[in-house]
């Protein structure tokens, strides 16, 4: 990495201006179906912080096609794409997450990883293990963490004790190899665990295979030890796409809609005079009242993936924790296959 360009940024330190040294990190995208093309766009847009190297796919007419549409070279193999990079990003189907990561990480090369981070949590255990040899870096793409809608509203999440999630999306051949939980619901499985700082205690599952051969609607109830409770609802058959979370707490009702990338905060605390003639105010009885504040947090206009991808290279120039680990992965990961389980386990009884 010494051989790379660095780049200069300026920080405070006892007020003085020191200057620290960034190396603008080569990566390479393994993958390049339509999330591969994607990834691929974004690190092109990211100069300050990559150099885009190329990319490897196992199609040869998919190579040649992405190749002349974006200008990007492509590899004849993924070993010689790892050998040339500092970053690999993993865009493959799922089915070949591991097996990609594995020569990854025995390069030593920092890892970048879709979502689901592999088939099975045992996989991810692994790679935690071969990420923890290799002393580099390895992050998931679990996106919506990045999304400015739940960025926007995180500071006015506080000690949710009930959370409903509805990930509705119209059906599309894409993604129907995997059940929906992995799909879809596991975007929001993660972002619940993100939320909740509360270990599982009880997890209930239902599920329907209509249209393809794993189930394309999904319904769990995750109970935690802090007694919060997470609804979440997904489907891969619906009219209409929807990606909305809402959340309970204690004088508070936050909701955050994905798709639209907009958040609304409603709020409520005590009061005894009601001194203005235009506030709502809502009569608990017994002489309690409360008033009740609306708030539209402002969310950024950003790339959610671009950010992600970002925020890796962040981490590895300036040797600091990633924002999705490995085992964050591994955690919505498992408590996915618990979910099917959970379902497998219904329709098993029913049949």
């Amino acid at each position: 990495m010494n051989s790379h360009k660095p780049w200069h940024l300026p920080r405070v330190s006892n007020g003085l201006h020191l200057p620290k040294i960034y190396f603008m990190l080569k990566v390479g995208v393994l993958g390049a179906g339509h999330l591969g093309k994607i990834h691929l766009k974004c690190l092109a847009g990211l100069p300050d912080d990559y150099q885009l190297v190329g990319f490897y796919d196992a199609n040869t007419k998919t190579v040649s096609k992405v190749s002349a549409e974006l200008g990007v070279k492509g590899f004849d193999s993924i070993d010689a794409l790892i050998e040339a990079v500092d970053v690999v990003d993993i865009v493959t189907p799922t089915l070949n997450h591991f097996e990609c990561a594995v020569k990854a990480l025995k390069s030593c090369k920092h890892v970048f990883i879709e979502k689901p981070i592999t088939e099975t949590p045992e996989q991810a255990k692994q790679l935690i293990k071969l990420t923890e040899e290799a002393g580099v870096k390895a992050q998931v793409g679990h996106v919506e963490r990045f999304n400015p809608a739940f960025l926007a509203a995180q500071e006015y999440i506080q000690n949710p004790m009930f959370i409903e999630t509805h990930r509705l999306a119209e059906f599309n051949p894409r993604g129907t190899d995997v059940p929906v939980v992995l799909d879809l619901m596991i975007h929001d499985i993660d972002i619940v665990l993100s939320m909740v700082k509360s270990n599982i205690k009880k997890i209930s599952a239902s599920g329907v295979a209509v249209l393809s051969d794993t189930p394309d609607i999904a319904n769990a109830r995750i109970e935690f030890d802090n007694n919060c409770v997470a609804n979440l609802t997904a489907s891969r058959i619906s009219l209409k796409n929807m990606r909305k979370t809402r959340i309970f707490q204690r004088d508070a009702y936050v909701t955050v809609d994905f798709l639209e990338k907009t958040s609304e905060v409603i709020r409520m605390r005590d009061i005894e005079n009601e001194d203005d003639p235009f506030a709502m105010v809502m009569d608990l009885g017994n002489g309690k009242k409360k008033q009740i504040y609306f708030e539209q947090p402002e969310a950024l206009k950003t790339n959610a993936i671009q950010e992600e991808l970002r925020s890796f290279a962040s981490a590895i120039n300036k040797k600091e924790d990633v924002s999705v680990s490995l085992e964050d992965g591994y955690r919505a990961l498992d408590v996915a296959h618990q979910i099917l389980e959970k379902i497998n386990l219904n329709l098993n009884v029913i049949a």
